[in-house]
């Protein structure tokens, strides 16, 4: 059994995660209204991630014999009026979810639960991934995103995205 702050954290972040992949899907659909399918498959992929993501930690929590809650998903709220509001965007919510994750961190730290530790040491390291990947967007699009050829370029680059499961074993 999981101490119980500990195991609603996670189970709130499970739909925390869902959430994200919504939110990374509305990205998605975004660029694919605009004609950028490569930004279209890369945050559909991203999505994908997100939702493996949910899937890892509910799989968890199972293992240890703790029951899950699922709530609604809320709509993702963000107003997307040029190319780059879904890159900030996608940048502001990873920061928000390293900060999700380190609370869980602390929690399990202050009542010593190792195993949940070791389990989301892989979750912090994805966090400075994600970080970095979204960081690195918004700087490439401030760079070739205002020229025509430099903008379909990063897009075909985006276009090579595939996805790829997670690697953490339970």
């Amino acid at each position: 059994m999981l101490d119980k702050n500990v195991k609603e954290l996670l189970n709130t972040q499970i739909n925390k995660e869902f959430y994200s992949a919504y939110l990374y899907l509305m990205f998605a659909n975004y660029y694919e209204d605009e004609g950028l399918s490569g930004f279209n498959n890369w945050y559909t992929v991203q999505a994908q991630e997100e939702r493996d993501h949910a899937m890892l930690m509910l799989r968890y929590l199972q293992m240890n014999g703790e029951s899950i809650v699922l709530e609604a998903i809320d709509k993702p709220a963000a107003e997307l009026k040029c190319h780059m509001d879904p890159l900030q965007e996608a940048y502001k919510h990873e920061q928000y979810v390293t900060g999700l994750i380190n609370n869980i961190y602390s929690a399990a730290y202050d009542v010593r639960d190792f195993r949940t530790m070791q389990f989301l040491d892989w979750f912090v390291k994805e966090q400075v991934e994600e970080e970095d990947n979204a960081s690195n967007l918004i700087k490439k699009m401030e760079m070739f995103g205002t020229d025509a050829k430099g903008l379909y370029m990063l897009d075909q680059e985006l276009a090579g995205r595939v996805y790829a499961a997670p690697s953490l074993v339970l």
